[in-house]
């Protein structure tokens, strides 16, 4: 057997530690989302009392579904994650509309709209200021750059993964002492506090949507079910663990925009973060500002590239009309076909963002229906697995069930709708949304394209 069939048969190891899972999980989902989603759930929530209750709220939404998928990840442990769950659920054909809806819409679009977070952070800084096409570049940039950061090995540079992470929680640590600074100054809020309590207002849901998004991509830790040290309780703790410091990060950011700029003054404010960094810091803050966002995405980008290459490699493996992709680079621990592959659509989607010259919202536009979509057929998978693998061994099952994976599945379908209308009721229809859309759409005919190749091969002699 050759080193390149040897390639080819290698597939992950247990060698991660759950710690490893928890630090992913928080670069996955604190991205940049949490330095505007405060503002915009604040002026839907209507007073304090129930911005906090927004918060806690959505995180045991995402806390409902981590459990759901611990007692997935557990019992049928696969590089591919989602893919591998929805496969058995529902079939292989689901399974690869999935990992195409994943590959090119779901963490490719990801990548590329942090990217332009990035972008658009360091272009509004006069010394890095470049133009118009400034965002653009930046994002090309970082989706470069951290792709071929991960194609080094997976056993390599595990302390700078860890301090990518760390810069991001620092970026969020920034926030609670610039509202800390402003207490010991003894200066008040910019704007009133308003009162604690009130009825909920009929835009509370919409207030949820927007926390919701902050909380988005934990579930794209379960690619890393078969690689977990711990197989039997690795990934329940992981998520669990990362789930509850993530609320009360969040918990933290909301309480420095409070503390700096009122509910008023949240509510209102286009850069809560900038906003709150000049009162504390003066105007010499917009650099601190926009390098805390930029380690926030990079983090979150960084987190995306390693997960999302997993189900194509799993996809490709069930698929071998898709070659190299399928492929694990035993060397370096990674699908590395898959990786630089997941790579290159990224940079195809920040050249769509460009092309329209509203990189973030393009891209945003172009990735969250599909991912609310599969996060329910998943959820759902876990109801149709118990009845269909009920003798499976099940080393977490997932507690209050069925009530937990319904409320999950609930509050999945909730934002895929939400999404959907948000975007039907703009006066101008965004391109992103339809490009999207169009492309989930084009999963079917490559579906059909790699199920002949298949056949043909299987035929050849």
């Amino acid at each position: 057997m050759t080193a390149a069939d040897d390639t080819a048969q290698a597939a992950p190891a247990r060698h991660i530690s759950t710690a490893y899972v928890v630090m992913l999980a928080i670069g996955m989902v604190v991205g940049a989302g949490i330095f505007k989603a405060p503002a915009d759930a604040a002026a839907a929530a209507g007073s304090v009392g129930w911005l906090y209750a927004t918060w806690i709220g959505a995180g045991l939404l995402t806390l409902a579904g981590a459990l759901c998928y611990a007692e997935l990840a557990a019992a049928f442990p696969s590089a591919g994650g989602d893919y591998h769950f929805l496969g058995l659920a529902y079939g292989k054909r689901v399974a690869f509309l999935f990992a195409w809806g994943r590959f090119a819409i779901i963490n490719s679009g990801s990548i590329a709209f942090l990217g332009f977070v990035i972008g658009d952070y360091l272009n509004a800084v006069p010394a890095f200021h470049l133009g118009t096409d400034g965002p653009a570049f930046y994002a090309a940039v970082s989706v470069i750059a951290l792709t071929l950061f991960n194609l080094r090995s997976a056993h390599k540079d595990i302390a700078a993964k860890y301090s990518v992470t760390g810069l991001e929680v620092a970026g969020l640590a920034i926030m609670g002492a610039a509202a800390l600074w402003l207490a010991l100054r003894g200066l008040p809020p910019l704007t009133p506090i308003a009162p604690l309590t009130g009825p909920a207002p009929a835009s509370l849901g919409l207030a949820l949507v927007f926390a919701l998004l902050a909380y988005g991509g934990w579930s794209e830790l379960a690619t890393l079910s078969a690689e977990v040290k711990d197989a039997r309780r690795g990934m329940a703790r992981a998520l669990i663990v990362s789930t509850l410091a993530i609320m009360a990060l969040y918990l933290l950011v909301n309480w420095a925009f409070l503390r700096g700029l009122g509910f008023e003054g949240l509510a209102t404010s286009k850069a809560p973060a900038a906003d709150l960094m000049g009162r504390a810091f003066g105007d010499s803050a917009a650099l601190i500002i926009a390098l805390a966002v930029a380690f926030a995405a990079i983090t979150s980008i960084n987190a995306t590239i390693i997960v999302g290459a997993r189900t194509t490699y799993a996809a490709a493996r069930d698929f071998p009309a898709l070659g190299a992709l399928g492929r694990w680079d035993a060397g370096r621990g990674i699908p590395a076909a898959a990786t630089w592959t997941q790579g290159a659509m990224g940079l195809a989607l920040v050249a769509l963002g460009a092309w329209t010259r509203n990189g973030f919202q393009t891209t945003v536009d172009y990735t969250f229906p599909a991912f609310w979509l599969f996060l329910s057929l998943s959820g759902i998978a876990l109801m149709v697995l118990r009845f269909t693998r009920h003798d499976a061994p099940r080393p977490f099952r997932t507690p209050l069930y069925p009530l937990t994976p319904i409320v999950f599945v609930g509050s999945s379908l909730y934002m895929l709708w939400s999404s959907l209308s948000y975007i039907a009721s703009l006066p101008n229809a965004r391109i992103g949304a339809w490009v999207g859309i169009g492309v989930l759409a084009l999963g079917l005919a490559v579906l059909a394209v790699v199920e002949i190749a298949g056949r043909r091969g299987a035929k050849a002699p």
